[in-house]
């Protein structure tokens, strides 16, 4: 796959088919419009590419606006790596992109800079100033610049009616992991940087990596214990995660983001690693002395053993 990070200027293309959006998880149904897009593409015989923004429009139109992001844009791209697209060109969206009508944008971007022949359009995605337009809109639009206009179809499965980014992120904060992981089609991840915590991990016989995220705009999972595949220096571990407030330790309000490795014992101070959410394993609850905690720390460990065994 290409990448291109866009500028002003024309690139020098074929006709190609295209298709637009942030596509934050690049989940189930955003690989169902890539494949449509690359049947259309092989059906021309064009070049895919899509269209994708660096940072959320939403953050140019409203700096207070926070996304929670199920993906990073280097997370994106590597999920984007592996649907076989020929071309992802990466916009930064700004305050002149957010001016453009949806005419404007297919016109001075899709058509003059990417010579964009066909493009295929989320069944019910809109995009331009204030998105005042709809797909009708758009076809005619494409009547007027020479641009085929085609609406993806409706992407369903048995249990889905339909996938959005919206209902992966309520799952994970209900800490309904095997139903996030299933709408993505691949373990949701979240990366950081391992800093000094209270050491009490340690004292107690489950030391930990105390993890600040890389991006605060990741969205964290609902509080609570989590069986995960851990990644450092490319090298796969197993473990247990927690994410709370360590009730039993009173350590205040800050929530916490703890991983306990398996069969590890090395110092990654100051080291990025990076937790693959395989299944929550219970509430974070407050018990009766550190003995109480010890002793279901011992039961976690036995059960999100179990469980990674079984997708390893």
């Amino acid at each position: 796959m290409q990448i291109i990070y866009h500028s002003s200027s024309s690139v020098c293309f074929p006709p190609s088919v295209a298709t637009v959006g942030f596509f934050d998880g690049l989940h189930a149904g955003h690989r169902a419009l890539i494949n449509e897009l690359k049947t259309l593409a092989a059906l021309n015989s064009q070049k895919s590419i899509l269209f994708t923004f660096a940072t959320h429009p939403r953050q140019v139109l409203n700096p207070d606006f926070q996304p929670d992001l199920l993906t990073t844009l280097s997370e994106k791209l590597k999920q984007l790596e592996t649907t076989g697209i020929d071309v992802c060109v990466v916009l930064e969206f700004n305050a002149a992109m957010a001016k453009l009508s949806a005419f404007d944008f297919i016109k001075t971007v899709l058509k003059e800079q990417y010579n964009v022949s066909t493009l295929l359009i989320g069944h019910d995605h809109r995009f331009g100033h204030n998105r005042n337009d709809g797909f009708a809109e758009y076809q005619q639009f494409g009547k007027e610049l020479n641009v085929d206009v085609i609406q993806a179809k409706r992407f369903t499965t048995a249990t889905d009616a339909q996938i959005s980014s919206s209902q992966i992120r309520f799952a994970l904060l209900n800490g309904d992991i095997e139903q996030s992981n299933r709408l993505l089609t691949y373990p949701y991840s979240i990366q950081g940087k391992v800093v000094e915590g209270f050491k009490m991990g340690r004292k107690i016989g489950f030391p930990t990596a105390n993890i600040v995220l890389d991006n605060k705009n990741k969205i964290i999972p609902t509080m609570g214990v989590y069986a995960v595949m851990v990644y450092w220096n490319k090298q796969s571990y197993k473990g247990m995660l927690n994410i709370g407030v360590r009730p039993t330790l009173n350590n205040g309000k800050n929530i916490s983001i703890e991983a306990h490795l398996f069969d590890f014992n090395q110092d990654i101070y100051n080291e990025s690693i990076e937790l693959e959410f395989i299944q929550k394993i219970r509430d974070e609850v407050k018990f009766d002395g550190l003995d109480k905690l010890i002793e279901q720390l011992g039961k976690d460990e036995v059960t999100a053993r179990q469980i990674l065994n079984e997708v390893s």
